[in-house]
């Protein structure tokens, strides 16, 4: 791996030329405007395509346009492809008799990263393998070696709160490396390299849609700013300016670093959440070597929106069913204790039913002590009768009937202050007990007889 490196970077170094190609904004890989980026985590899509066109003048109306897409593969390593119509480099003098057609430029882009330390990252690359439609050749494409750009980005993401940053910084040849900007000698080939550096500011702004992005980047020729602004969860609208240094230029004609005004759409296609791996690289670690831990496979740092608004959804729904739960549990309290409520009444209801039962099964058996007793008194078997009379108040006490009986039972047996006793008692249960309340007053009188005590 170290005799491969050491050959990227001895032609990265010596293979550069001066003339790049014409770099349209936001056709490259990556989230910048013309410069490559590096990453240390796999990026949350599938792969991304979209458009891009740089308007380089109003009357006459001239832009540079192109189409492009890319996606990474397993192991850091990403390409992309683009096709790319430069603009109409004719003078204004004579740009109304122009017959020039810009060629069209298919372009190959690949960048593999090779280091991982904590939140920074390490690639190395080579973009614009350019094939192109040449008026002056009879080939329908052919290789245009001069546009050939080797690269070396570092790369460092950090998280702000509620803004994250990445910066990119690096070396590049070709269209990464300073060019003129007015004279140009197509015939001239020199081995030249260019410094470029960048950064993305992810803003809160249109959180739910993945976040605003601010772009700012100095690409080796001059300064590009812009703003990629999400439509929705996967589509996103990049405006911006490039070369904004020579603004004050813009009526002159158009050259390979006339400024232009940016206008451009990607659409992202997320991954499906199982490929999708948490986590990230905790030490140094060369990703060539074997046994080497998740963290290249793990998601970047620009999350896409369309997991960040389900999650929302799931911590909502998470929620709501939380509250559900702790409804159903109350329920379930109200539940057991109404359980428990009704149990304790229907214990109660039992009781009172066996008590009444039990009450109403003493009563059945005391009117029959009482029935015996008076058949036993109009025998004359006194002492029978008052044993039946004595059964019928163990069962129950509170019958007046049986001391008015024992009463009379008493007196025939002549003893009767044992019969006052028992008819007091019958009165004081039954105050409205007429023949016993009689008795009694003919018994004060000492006008009672044999024929007069109850018998009933």
């Amino acid at each position: 791996m170290k005799h491969h490196f050491k050959n990227i970077c001895i032609i990265f170094l010596l293979g550069g030329f001066v003339f790049g190609s014409t770099r349209v904004a936001f056709t490259r890989p990556g989230l910048m405007i013309r410069i490559p980026t590096s990453s240390n985590q796999k990026t949350p899509y599938l792969f991304r395509t979209g458009f891009g066109t740089e308007i380089h003048n109003f009357d006459p109306f001239n832009t540079a346009k192109g189409v492009y897409f890319d996606m990474e593969l397993n192991k850091g390593f990403a390409f992309g492809f683009s096709a790319v119509q430069g603009g109409d480099t004719t003078s204004l003098a004579t740009i109304a008799e122009s017959q020039y057609k810009p060629t069209v430029e298919f372009g190959f882009h690949f960048q593999q990263r090779v280091f991982l330390y904590n939140d920074i990252s390490l690639s190395v690359g080579l973009q614009d393998v350019v094939f192109q439609s040449d008026q002056t050749s009879d080939e329908i494409l052919s290789l245009n070696k001069a546009l050939l750009s080797f690269f070396m980005v570092l790369a460092s993401e950090k998280d702000l709160g509620e803004y994250k940053m990445n910066t990119y910084m690096g070396i590049g040849s070709g269209g990464l490396a300073p060019m003129d900007s007015i004279e140009v000698d197509p015939d001239s080939v020199t081995t030249s390299t260019g410094v470029f550096l960048g950064f993305v500011l992810k803003t809160p702004y249109f959180a739910r849609r993945g976040g605003m992005d601010i772009v700012g980047e100095f690409d080796g020729t001059g300064v590009n700013v812009g703003l990629r602004i999400p439509l929705t969860s996967d589509y996103r609208l990049n405006l911006g300016f490039t070369h904004i240094e020579r603004l004050p230029d813009w009526d002159k004609r158009y050259w390979a670093g006339h400024p232009g005004f940016i206008l451009g759409l990607d659409m992202a296609v997320p991954r499906a959440p199982r490929r999708r791996i948490d986590g990230g690289p905790s030490g140094p670690s060369n990703i060539y070597a074997e046994g080497v831990s998740g963290g290249s496979e793990s998601m970047s740092l620009h999350h896409d929106s369309t997991i960040t608004m389900a999650n929302i959804a799931v911590v909502t729904l998470r929620d709501s069913m939380a509250l559900m739960n702790n409804e159903m549990r109350n329920l379930l309290v109200r539940l057991s204790s109404m359980e428990q409520n009704s149990k304790f009444l229907s214990d109660s209801l039992s009781s009172l039913n066996l008590e009444t039962n039990v009450s109403e099964k003493n009563m059945n058996e005391a009117m029959r002590h009482l029935s015996r007793s008076l058949r036993y008194f109009y025998a004359g078997d006194y002492r029978e009768a008052l044993k039946e009379v004595d059964l019928a108040l163990e069962l129950n006490s509170n019958l007046a009937l049986a001391y008015a009986r024992r009463g009379s039972i008493y007196y025939k047996l002549g003893d009767v202050q044992r019969a006052t006793i028992n008819w007091n008692l019958a009165l004081r249960l039954d105050p409205e007990y007429a023949d016993v309340r009689n008795i009694l007053k003919m018994l004060h009188e000492n006008n009672l007889n044999s024929a007069n005590f109850i018998e009933e």
